[in-house]
């Protein structure tokens, strides 16, 4: 398996700033991302989306956020349903929503699943491929979130 460029890394950054931009119409401080701890998965918060990523590319690509973030995100998009259990979808929503964007790069090489949303930090899950993920934070109001980027490109 071959490591992603800096290129396919700016892929993922550009998604989650576009995302904010057109949900919120508020920018978000989308930090550059660097590698996290071998092994665990840095930075997880009350609810995790995940999406399992195949076909060229293989691994998993996590976005995960406090509860009070999610809240607020739903919202701004005019959404009344604040139940655990909206959150729980919203959030895969959106790991569904980044992942669309960044395969809208990368073309049929990357074919995407269906989102996994997990509530709690998924302490449980370690790392799919990378000894040490990407981490991507995100910074929107006064909010962090994290875009965790577990992928490597088989070649």
């Amino acid at each position: 398996m071959g490591d992603i460029t800096e290129r396919e890394i700016d892929v993922f950054l550009k998604a989650v700033g576009r995302y904010f931009e057109q949900i919120t119409e508020e920018a978000a401080l989308v930090q550059g991302a660097y590698l996290g701890e071998r092994g665990q998965l840095p930075l997880t918060y009350d609810f995790t989306g995940m999406i399992a990523i195949s076909g060229r590319y293989a691994g998993c690509i996590y976005f995960s956020a406090p509860r009070q973030m999610i809240r607020h995100l739903l919202m701004a998009m005019h959404e009344p349903n604040q139940s655990d259990e909206n959150l729980i979808d919203a959030v895969g929503e959106i790991a569904n929503t980044l992942a669309g964007n960044a395969r809208a790069h990368f073309g049929e090489h990357m074919e995407i699943s269906v989102p996994i949303s997990l509530a709690g930090a998924p302490e449980r899950i370690k790392s799919a491929v990378r000894a040490r993920p990407y981490v991507i934070r995100v910074h929107w109001k006064h909010y962090e979130a994290a875009l965790i980027v577990d992928i490597e490109r088989k070649d």
